[in-house]
């Protein structure tokens, strides 16, 4: 199927339909946010089902319940999703949610409001081969063709949530940024038990070393994988099949260069250069 058929063009970027429908985006945009809620902001694969894994055994005081019995869906509710059966009106604070939207699309309380978030931010071509996979078992995308043809649609920000550079401007652009953790996907592969009490600190939440250590044990990617609660293996085949390709395939930095060819990584670093020249922010790849 085409993006035509599969996808909605939300605020000028594109959005599977089947997922947010009117009345989903709808929800998105009247959403009533309080201050203490908690946002896990990210464009799509960069480490949000990590983070929905991270944030709710930080909040627990690392009791292993918070993920072994709701599915992560539920448990960090997806905002643009509109999962009003989870009535999260009635959920008591501080709420944890996550959304793939970019900041200037946030509904007008999230700016009143002012909630903590974790954005995290990952290599962008780890995004796009990661991406590329995920495009290949998920029914609800558009089937990602050649590699190459793929490539230019992601660069162009033809694919769901947009462009990955505007995706990553807006929040880095972001004002109150003392409310807003900036944290990368390296970072987290480089030194979890660290990222995981710097995540801690920021939502202050008190943590021995011990219980620190037993988080970042558990959510170490062969550990969470094997999470039915998180690895998304209750879905129906229908919807991913996991057959082509797991949800959470291989959690490591630079698969890229097993991915792309060297014209495409060429070709990929000068519009990297291009779009983030006025950028200041040091990340880890760079």
């Amino acid at each position: 199927m085409t993006e035509a058929e599969l996808y909605t063009v939300y605020k000028g970027v594109y959005m599977p339909a089947s997922i947010h429908p009117p009345q989903s985006l709808k929800y998105f945009e009247e959403f009533s946010f309080r201050s203490d809620d908690i946002i896990i902001a990210t464009y799509p694969k960069s480490g949000t089902t990590w983070m929905q894994e991270i944030v709710p055994l930080i909040m627990s005081g690392g009791d292993p319940a918070s993920v072994e019995t709701l599915p992560n869906w539920q448990r960090v509710p997806w905002l643009e999703v509109g999962q009003s059966q989870l009535n999260l009106e009635q959920r008591p604070s501080p709420r944890m949610l996550a959304t793939h939207c970019q900041y200037n699309v946030m509904s007008p309380s999230f700016f009143t409001a002012k909630p903590k978030v974790i954005y995290v931010m990952r290599n962008p071509k780890d995004v796009f081969t990661s991406s590329f996979h995920h495009h290949r078992m998920a029914s609800f995308l558009v089937n990602p063709g050649p590699q190459t043809e793929f490539l230019h649609k992601f660069l162009d920000g033809k694919v769901q949530f947009g462009s990955w550079f505007d995706h990553v401007k807006s929040w880095l652009n972001a004002e109150d940024k003392e409310r807003i953790m900036y944290i990368s996907y390296e970072e987290m592969i480089m030194d979890l038990k660290d990222s995981v009490a710097r995540i801690a600190q920021f939502l202050d939440k008190s943590l021995d070393a011990e219980v620190t250590e037993k988080i970042a044990e558990r959510c170490l990617f062969k550990n969470m994988k094997q999470n039915k609660m998180s690895n998304y293996s209750t879905v129906p085949r229908e919807l991913m099949d996991q057959t082509k390709s797991e949800f959470l395939r291989k959690g490591t930095s630079g698969d890229w260069k097993n991915q792309l060819t060297a014209p495409e990584a060429e070709h990929f670093d000068a519009v990297y250069k291009d779009k983030m020249k006025d950028v200041k922010y040091k990340f880890v790849w760079d």
